[in-house]
């Protein structure tokens, strides 16, 4: 009871003390069923980790047999390669996009009318489903960037590594990376624009005040919000890494490592969208699948702690507590 009282507050009527208790239990059984997430994930994998040790996450290969387990090799390098270049290109096409439109609706539109009209239509995005981006991603966005990037900076730069790979289909991890990157900016806009909303109306008035335009008033707000931004960022960043539909449809589902994006590729959620349903078939398959599981949501707990704690911390500092 003490130990209650403590969490709770002493000061608290009984109603108040059930309510909190209330809200308590559901975060208590949250985080149950994180740990127990874990736990299923972690038993799952441990066939292959017996066999294959920490291997299956610097091996680069996957070769299945269905008549000889031990045969059997998976490594996810490609995978969590993949996974890693996509968000991260992702991230640095969402965030100057997001930024953008965040300061549009809350700067420079001047229409109220208008400012609802671009913030309904960024929600209406960010409530697409994500087969809907894939599809528009693999017949449009694919051939428009293999004719018109990838193959133009292919001839005439291929001997730089970055641009090495010679593009045939356009399905590729630039291609994967661009889609979530534009999937991502109505999620990463809407952080931004309701932490620009929460500037103290105080400040503005002395950045204005000083003689500053409304450029310069922009580029010192934003410095204040940059806490924010960046946990924007990390939150775009296990958004992407984690989004299975439409990266399937347009990474190229291959096994390489290459530093040139226009590769394809693989990513961990696209292989195990694409190769659970048949991993009843294989020893071992289902325990990689796993595996690459684990990965993913290590980095999700990881990326969306530091970035919901980062917003916190800022929001603490705004309303001085």
């Amino acid at each position: 009871m003490a130990l209650l009282e403590t969490v709770l507050g002493a000061h608290l009527s009984p109603r108040e003390k059930l309510y909190a208790l209330s809200l308590l239990s559901v975060a208590v059984i949250v985080a149950t069923l994180l740990l127990a997430f874990a736990a299923t994930f972690f038993a799952k994998a441990e066939p292959i980790f017996r066999k294959e040790g920490l291997g299956v996450y610097t091996w680069s290969v996957w070769l299945p047999s269905e008549d000889n387990p031990e045969a059997e090799r998976y490594g996810l390098a490609a995978a969590i390669w993949g996974t890693v270049y996509v968000a991260i290109i992702a991230v640095a096409v969402s965030l100057p996009l997001s930024t953008a439109l965040a300061l549009l609706v809350t700067e420079y539109i001047p229409s109220s009318k208008l400012r609802e009209v671009v913030s309904a239509l960024s929600d209406a995005m960010a409530a697409l489903p994500t087969i809907v981006y894939g599809l528009w991603g693999v017949t449009v966005l694919a051939p428009l960037l293999r004719d018109y990037v990838m193959e133009p900076l292919y001839e005439c730069c291929r001997f730089i590594p970055l641009f090495s790979y010679e593009p045939t289909t356009g399905q590729s991890i630039l291609t994967a990376g661009i889609l979530m990157g534009i999937m991502s900016v109505p999620y990463v806009a809407s952080m931004i624009r309701e932490a620009y909303l929460l500037i103290p109306r105080s400040l503005r008035e002395a950045i204005y005040s000083l003689g500053a335009t409304r450029a310069e008033a922009t580029r010192l707000l934003l410095g204040y919000i940059k806490p924010v931004v960046i946990a924007a960022a990390l939150l775009g960043f296990g958004r992407a890494a984690g989004e299975t539909v439409a990266v399937s449809l347009v990474v190229g589902n291959t096994f390489t490592i290459s530093i040139s994006p226009f590769a394809p590729g693989y990513t961990i959620a696209a292989l195990i969208a694409n190769q659970y349903g048949n991993a009843y078939l294989y020893t071992y398959m289902e325990s990689a699948l796993f595996a690459g599981g684990l990965v993913l949501l290590l980095l999700g707990v990881v990326v969306n702690v530091i970035g919901i704690t980062m917003m916190q911390r800022w929001l603490r500092n705004i309303h001085g507590k």
